[in-house]
């Protein structure tokens, strides 16, 4: 059976520093993985052309790096997805369902501190109902350093993850990958730098029993076991 991997980012660099090195171990493993991204960098949004430009060349790097079978994109304006009719962002995302049939979604944390993030959770598991998408047979959320760690609502007990990688093998990659957002990074201990995802990783690690890992919240798995033999 082919595995389709979709990872969903609202913006460009939550894919890297959610879950590249995860992504880069399953590609490794012979899964396709698959890239929605869902808003763009405009002039009309407010960007300088010379910032939509280098956005431009920077998604064209990660895609290359990463090797993705397909890259979608949406063109939503950025920090302006609630404004935008939820219905009419469930059904672009679903027509990027129908054409990948991932079996394995990753999106971001619903209760992170950037809006765009929770419009894009609640877009993707509308999409992920079974009678929607029977495809779809896990969810994960992933965590966004400066968002996730950020999103201090008092309803929410925070970003508790029960599913572990480890990406000891896939570290350089993510660290080297994640430069390639020049423009979104910083010097420690600013959350976007490497030596803050390095740390985070390490901590993922020590959770996990390894050296590097990333960590997920599961919101959803049907069928784990299908396909171990003899049950």
């Amino acid at each position: 059976m082919i595995k389709n991997v979709l990872v969903v980012s609202p913006h460009a660099d939550d894919e890297t520093i959610g879950c590249a090195g995860t992504l880069k171990k399953l590609k490794r493993l012979g899964y396709n993985i698959h890239w929605l991204l869902v808003t763009e960098m405009t002039e009309e949004a407010g960007y300088s052309k010379s910032e939509c430009i280098d956005r431009k060349k920077e998604i064209k790097k990660v895609e290359k790096e990463f090797q993705f079978n397909s890259l979608s994109e949406l063109k939503l304006i950025p920090a302006k997805l609630d404004n935008y009719p939820l219905s009419d962002i469930i059904t672009k995302v679903k027509k990027v369902f129908d054409l990948i049939n991932p079996t394995d979604v990753f999106v971001t944390y619903r209760n992170d501190a950037h809006s765009d993030h929770q419009v894009v959770y609640d877009a993707v598991l509308s999409a992920c109902k079974t009678f929607r998408s029977p495809y779809v047979k896990c969810v994960y959320a992933y965590e966004t350093l400066s968002e996730t760690e950020f999103g201090l609502k008092p309803e929410d007990s925070g970003f508790r993850p029960n599913t572990f990688v480890d990406i000891t093998k896939e570290l350089n990659f993510k660290l080297n990958t994640s430069l390639i957002y020049s423009s979104q990074f910083g010097d420690f201990p600013f959350p976007r730098s490497t030596d803050a995802i390095k740390v985070l990783a390490q901590y993922r690690g020590i959770q996990s029993g390894c050296d590097y890992a990333e960590a997920f919240l599961l919101i959803k798995q049907i069928d784990k076991f299908n396909d171990i033999e003899g049950i």
